[in-house]
């Protein structure tokens, strides 16, 4: 079920990169990021409204509410990068870093997180994956690479941050102070870097363009429920078969145009993660 969970989070952030790219477009970079941790505050608030959660009944260790905070970056740089590459090549880099992030992580068990040694003969599943990022990279602009990658590193420590908070609390609990921290933190970017941008009025304000923060509390919410179930590499491979597919079909709904580079790297980069996966089955038998 952690496996499934995973696969549907990818898909929601494709998704959700691709809206609210859409609504940066018409609003900004900073504008559109406060609208979406507005968005997402108020649907978890509601939400722990009815499950009559008590999110300020006992306050943990500080440092547990810091993954809205870093959180608003991973929303700021996709922002940044979007319209730039593909929402493809956003996603690809981004699930790279975080790859790269995890096998850190689950090499040295950092961030108190588990133990799980990297096997030297998954480099070559890893080979097949780096190789079908690089044949999803349609075109280099480096602000947009550097964000897209920096990305990664952002979602595993608000995600590992946030699952730690959710483990000694609830996940709604967990989720809301990641929106409202969120939030918060969107509205000081947006008053030091964002008090000039105006509105695109070329772009409709179609309905779904605001749906995005609603989106990310799903995304926070199922992060979550399995972070501490899957290995933080496997859980950043599951995402990247979950965007990466869905990412194609995203970017043929929005530029009309299939684009057979990112099916074949797509397709490389399944593999590559199959191949890993056999070899850490064999390794427990």
């Amino acid at each position: 079920m952690a496996y499934f969970l995973s696969l549907l989070t990818g898909i929601l952030i494709s998704v959700m990169v691709a809206i609210n790219g859409v609504l940066t477009e018409r609003y900004g970079v900073y504008s559109a990021t406060v609208i979406i941790h507005a968005a997402g505050l108020i649907l978890i608030s509601a939400w722990a409204l009815i499950k009559r959660e008590r999110p300020f009944a006992k306050f943990q260790a500080w440092q547990l509410y810091l993954g809205g905070a870093i959180g608003v970056f991973t929303t700021v740089f996709n922002n940044i990068a979007y319209g730039r590459i593909s929402v493809s090549a956003i996603l690809a880099l981004g699930l790279f870093g975080q790859s790269v992030t995890g096998i850190f992580i689950d090499q040295y068990g950092w961030m108190g997180m588990p133990k799980h040694p990297f096997n030297k003969r998954k480099l070559i599943g890893f080979a097949l994956i780096l190789i079908g990022i690089a044949a999803m990279i349609d075109r280099f602009e480096f602000v947009a690479v550097l964000v897209s990658l920096a990305t990664g590193v952002t979602i595993i420590v608000s995600r590992t941050i946030n699952a730690k908070l959710a483990d000694v609390t609830s996940v709604p609990v967990s989720t809301l102070y990641n929106y409202a921290i969120g939030l918060i933190c969107s509205i000081l970017l947006y008053f030091l870097l964002g008090s000039g941008e105006s509105v695109n009025t070329a772009v409709a304000p179609n309905w779904y363009i605001y749906f995005g923060g609603a989106l990310g509390m799903c995304v926070v919410w199922l992060s979550n429920v399995t972070v501490m179930k899957v290995s933080a590499f496997y859980l950043s491979l599951l995402l990247f078969i979950g965007q990466v597919f869905s990412g194609i079909a995203v970017d043929a709904f929005i530029a009309q145009s299939f684009s057979p580079q990112n099916l074949i790297g797509g397709v490389l980069v399944a593999a590559g993660l199959c191949v890993n996966l056999v070899l850490e089955r064999k390794a427990k038998n």
